[in-house]
């Protein structure tokens, strides 16, 4: 047995490994770096792939399982991702596959029975990101959440946590850090904590790997809507409600109307009728409009990329206008400005 390394951008071997994922129920997420094929000779025996931290859309052909395939596959992924900087790693994956990636040295984070189980490669990671949250716990009646991603921080952002502040006693602040936004996440954290300072009752965590990330959540950066986000968005809101909402106390969570993105709106959606069981209020705050539209951070980054700059002034908070006329944000200006011109 050998393993390739399938070059995603040819159609030819993109499509091999499509082809042998559809024939078992399965298919290549639009978000997969690296992918790998077993061999023997001419005869495909298995496939894997990897997207950041995860393993995913890993497939045997029925007659080589328990033959050492999987096992080979997934050494090979944890190589690679190891060679790109990875150092905590996930499986997201079909509930049929739990003990197979159990006895490969993965455990399990939770279970959505019938559709997805989440693993990684340490026994207590999860636990102590919960432990870790427990020591941010503020008692008070009503205490609330909001999970933002800020790409970049805008008066819109603000609106909606100083809307939340002013409903809860306290509120916590989970900024997404998963880095596949324009504005690095180092960035949109410091902009958040920078643009909130007057805002007493806020708590912000780094949002670590356990709220929408490419584990608990890919689809949320697909941008494509369909059956697969629903199962996504189901599964990180189980996360969420169960677990993270838990430790902290918090009875409410607090989103922005979403009038631009499909996936965002149907998470929205999801949080409504999923929340309530585990006891969390959903509170939808109508978007700050300027000049009769939403004020949103797409909208920024089309006007910084068009050096649009006075108009980019009236849709950010000081700090964010500060940030992004330093020389800090020249890197990611000229990079939203390149990504422009190549839709054209």
């Amino acid at each position: 047995m050998e393993l390739h390394e399938v070059f995603l951008g040819m159609s030819g071997d993109r499509r091999e490994v499509e082809k042998f994922l559809e024939i078992r129920g399965l298919s290549l997420d639009g978000d997969v770096e690296f992918t790998v094929l077993a061999v023997e000779g001419e005869t495909v025996l298995g496939t894997g792939s990897l997207a950041g931290p995860v393993l995913k859309c890993i497939a045997v052909e029925p007659a080589h399982q328990g033959m050492g395939v999987a096992a080979a596959i997934v050494s090979r992924l944890v190589t690679e991702a190891y060679d790109r900087g990875e150092r905590h790693l996930f499986i997201y994956t079909i509930p049929q596959n739990e003990e197979l990636f159990r006895s490969l040295g993965f455990f399990v984070v939770e279970r959505m029975i019938p559709d997805v189980v989440l693993l990684e490669d340490r026994p207590s990671g999860f636990i102590s990101y919960l432990d870790g949250l427990k020591r941010k716990r503020k008692e008070g009646e009503s205490v609330g959440a909001v999970v933002v991603n800020c790409n970049p921080f805008t008066l819109g952002h603000r609106y909606l946590l100083e809307t939340a502040s002013s409903r809860c006693d306290t509120c916590h602040v989970f900024v997404v850090q998963e880095d596949r936004s324009v504005f690095p996440f180092e960035v949109r954290y410091a902009l958040v904590r920078k643009g909130t300072r007057g805002l007493k009752n806020l708590v912000l965590h780094r949002g670590g790997s356990y709220i929408i990330s490419s584990a608990t959540f890919p689809s949320y950066f697909l941008k494509e809507p369909g059956a697969v986000v629903d199962i996504h968005a189901r599964f990180d809101v189980m996360l969420f409600g169960g677990h993270i909402a838990s430790v902290l106390g918090i009875n409410r969570r607090f989103v922005g109307d979403e009038p631009y993105c499909r996936v965002t709106n149907r998470y929205n959606e999801i949080m409504a009728e999923l929340l309530p069981r585990y006891g969390i209020e959903l509170g939808i705050v109508p978007r700050l409009e300027k000049g009769g539209a939403a004020v949103s951070a797409s909208s920024v980054r089309k006007l910084l990329a068009a050096d649009a700059l006075e108009d980019v002034k009236k849709l950010v908070p000081p700090s964010t206008w500060e940030y992004l006329r330093s020389k800090e944000a020249e890197p990611v200006i000229r990079a939203l400005k390149a990504k422009a011109g190549e839709r054209h």
